[in-house]
């Protein structure tokens, strides 16, 4: 019994301090994923939520602790039942999560390792299994120090966790575990190879046959049967091939999708705040400075966002700032920097830097040389044809309606990428207006 609650010190009690550090490393992110366990569609406390960060940090960092309690031996009969309590209570959480299908990934290694539900529920059981043992084994469990180095030894684990949770919050990960980690390339990241396994899914129909119902299974097609439709449902047996990066946009607040052009273009600075609402005071306080000194230095600089328009007005004129607000979703933000704002430099898609707010003065930004921006036209990078010819919007909308024919508005054709081929410009869309005989 000796030897096998030893086995389970080891085991556990390592495990608990790794998978601790992981989260501790991005405590912020751990947040999330509580915030997503205390939605209405999960526990439904949506109250929590407010304290997700808080509450994460201090489940991590208790997380570390009782395993570095565990291994040094130190108050083993508090230190058993606190990883018993945190067991029971983790087993239920992914068992729930799992079984109604809640919550895909459960957080427990963070973006370093992910894990169905049902894999975070098995290794939750064996987890549960080793605690046992120990429960049952308490008396087995000695310190290896004296008392006086091993109280050190846990009293030094405890500080050392919660200052790493601190500066991490105060900066950025230390270790970047996502798919927008310096030096990775976002076009990349969204690419999907060509014989890349596809999704497999099974659709169950449900028909009156004769007066009978019956469940027919296809894999999509509808069913060739001679009955009355009720129903259908739908699993997925294999989600195929998953990029690492499938949410992130660049959108115009007219819906024109520019991500491809961003991606595609040197020294651009990216503000990212997936809230304005939220923005950190004293982080948007600096984007002035740094909108100056990345135009000194030749670099372009755009925000990107989830908030609306008024909100991008409202702090353009808080922070005495100019450049364009984009759209992306707010939960992609999140992924790509765990600061609001952060800054990135991306140069054709690859992450050249990446900091937090607090670290904006150790961007560095070497003057560079900048090609011309290609000409294009303004309103929206919308160009407008009247009868063929060339024209502006201004004219177009001067002109009297009872004179127009037609209008054809075109969007994402043939057509609009030849114009900007032959043209070297970036138009998302043309506005073609044919005017009546004799106009």
């Amino acid at each position: 019994m000796k030897a096998l609650v030893n086995i389970s010190r080891i085991l556990v009690g390592t495990l608990f301090i790794f998978s601790g550090f992981i989260k501790l490393n991005d405590p912020l992110g751990f947040s999330y994923k509580l915030q997503e366990y205390f939605s209405q569609d999960v526990l439904n406390i949506p109250s929590l939520e407010p304290y997700a960060l808080m509450i994460s940090v201090l489940v991590v960092v208790f997380e570390v602790v009782l395993g570095i309690f565990l291994l040094i031996g130190y108050k083993p009969k508090f230190t058993v039942w606190s990883l018993l309590g945190m067991i029971v209570f983790f087993t239920f959480l992914t068992f729930y999560a799992a079984y109604f299908d809640k919550v895909k990934d459960c957080g427990c290694f963070g973006d370093f390792l992910k894990l169905t539900p049902w894999e975070s529920f098995t290794k939750d059981v064996v987890l549960l299994f080793l605690i046992l043992i120990l429960f049952f084994g308490k008396k087995y469990i000695k310190p290896i120090f004296g008392k006086l180095p091993t109280t050190v030894l846990a009293l030094l684990g405890f500080v050392v966790s919660l200052w790493f949770g601190y500066h991490v919050l105060m900066h950025l990960p230390t270790f970047d575990f996502r798919a927008y980690a310096i030096g990775k390339n976002i076009t990349e990241g969204m690419s999907i190879p060509e014989d890349a396994a596809k999704p497999v899914q099974e659709f169950y129909w449900k028909f009156n046959i004769d007066g009978e119902e019956k469940v027919i299974t296809t894999d999509g097609s509808y069913p060739d049967v001679k009955g009355e439709f009720i129903s259908y449902e739908f699993k997925i047996i294999d989600e195929g091939y998953q990029p690492s990066i499938y949410d992130f946009t660049m959108e115009s607040t007219e819906g024109d999708d520019l991500t491809e052009q961003f991606l595609s273009e040197d020294n651009l600075i990216v503000v990212i705040s997936y809230s304005l609402e939220h923005i950190e005071r004293e982080g948007g306080l600096k984007l002035k400075a740094l909108q100056e000194e990345a135009i000194k230095n030749n670099y372009k600089i755009i925000g990107l966002t989830a908030s609306g328009e008024d909100a991008k007005q409202r702090i353009n004129e808080a922070y005495n700032i100019d450049f364009e607000w984009y759209l992306c979703d707010e939960k992609a933000l999140k992924t790509v920097v765990r600061a609001n704002p952060g800054i990135l430099e991306l140069d054709k898609g690859t992450v050249k830097q990446k900091v937090h707010w607090n670290d904006i003065d150790d961007l560095e930004l070497p003057k560079v040389e900048r090609k011309a921006e290609p000409k294009k036209e303004n309103n929206n990078n919308v160009v407008y044809f009247i009868n063929g010819e060339s024209s502006t919007k201004e004219a177009v909308e001067a002109l009297d309606t009872l004179k127009i024919e037609s209008i054809n508005v075109v969007k994402d054709s043939i057509q609009l990428k030849e114009l900007n081929t032959q043209n070297n410009t970036f138009f998302t869309g043309i506005v073609e207006v044919t005017l009546k005989p004799n106009h």
